[in-house]
């Protein structure tokens, strides 16, 4: 199973990052490619602890049970509802800045401390679980734009 703590993997993503442009096309999903890019950077700020979101009502009651069926799956499930608080709607967002965050941030995993941290729906995430998860987000949402 890819993490985001392997160097490879995040040469992998980083290059799959570099490669989009203002013309990949969504194969599924509402966001256009700047506000996946967007939405996927401020996935990795709450990975890496630069924010905190309190775990959702639901999260609470379903959400150990949800992590255990995402993480046995290769990859994820196309269409999945997003937490509200990386819903991106806007449509004046700089592409290549954001591009840039992203990468700086999927660097900063070689750092990663080994404590958990709080999902806003599955919960507190431990260390082995961060790694496959992060991965398989960012590959969810690349794969969406054919990068």
């Amino acid at each position: 199973m890819k993490s985001v703590f392997d160097k490879t993997t995040r040469d992998e993503l980083i290059s799959r990052i570099s490669s989009l442009n203002e013309h990949n096309k969504a194969q599924w999903g509402k966001m256009n490619v700047a506000q996946m890019v967007k939405h996927c950077r401020k996935f990795e700020e709450l990975t890496l602890g630069k924010v905190k979101y309190k775990q959702s009502f639901l999260g609470k009651i379903f959400g150990k049970m949800a992590l255990k069926d995402v993480l046995k799956d290769e990859q994820m499930k196309k269409n999945l509802p997003t937490v509200p608080s990386f819903r991106i709607t806007e449509n004046d967002i700089d592409l290549a800045a954001e591009k840039e965050k992203w990468i700086s941030l999927i660097k900063e995993y070689e750092y990663y401390p080994d404590d958990g941290f709080i999902h806003p729906f599955f919960g507190k995430m431990t260390k082995q679980q961060v790694g496959p998860w992060s991965y398989r987000h960012a590959d969810h949402h690349l794969r969406q734009f054919n990068a």
